[in-house]
Formats: structure tokens, sequence, C-alpha cells
């Protein structure tokens, strides 16, 4: 328990953040469930569109430094390689 004023303050900002981080934690992990689901459907408009969002939430999070830098990162590269081999091959030049 916090006694003195500024702990008690420090406290209320703690309670305030960690909601809100929370809530940016979820919103970023439901992105990556829609893109996950899309996938699996094997839509890949739906898909392209689910990745879009992902990688927005993705990186607000960790700009907010909800989550790791290379978290993010690797999470979002392997649902783009996810939604790319969905699209299908690509030609070589």
């Amino acid at each position: 328990m916090a006694n003195t004023k500024s702990a008690k303050k420090a406290e209320r900002r703690n309670t305030r953040r960690t909601v809100a981080n929370k809530a940016r934690r979820t919103r970023m992990r439901s992105s990556w469930r829609s893109v996950e689901e899309a996938v699996a459907a094997g839509d890949a408009k739906k898909a392209q569109e689910a990745l879009k969002a992902a990688e927005s939430e993705t990186m607000r999070a960790v700009s907010k430094k909800v989550a790791p830098k290379n978290t993010g990162a690797r999470k979002i590269s392997r649902l783009s390689k996810r939604v790319a081999a969905l699209s299908g091959p690509k030609l070589a030049p």
C-alpha cells in the first residue's frame, strides 16, 4: 500500500497505464487472430486487409512499448509469409 502522496499518485497512474496497455495488447492479438482466421478460410483478399490492420496495430503497440520490437517484427514477418503463400506462388522473371 502506498503511503506518501506521490506514491499514491504513481499507483493511480500505473493502474491507468495498465488498463490502456492491456487494451492495446488485446487489440494487437485480436488483429493477429483475424489474419490467422482469414488464412485458414483461404480468403486472400480478406487476409491482405487483415494483415494491413494487424501490422498497424502491432507497430502501434511496439511504439508504445507494449510489445518488444523484435516480437512485433517476427510476428508480422510470419503472418506476411502465410498471406503471401495464400496468394499463390510468384513467377520468376
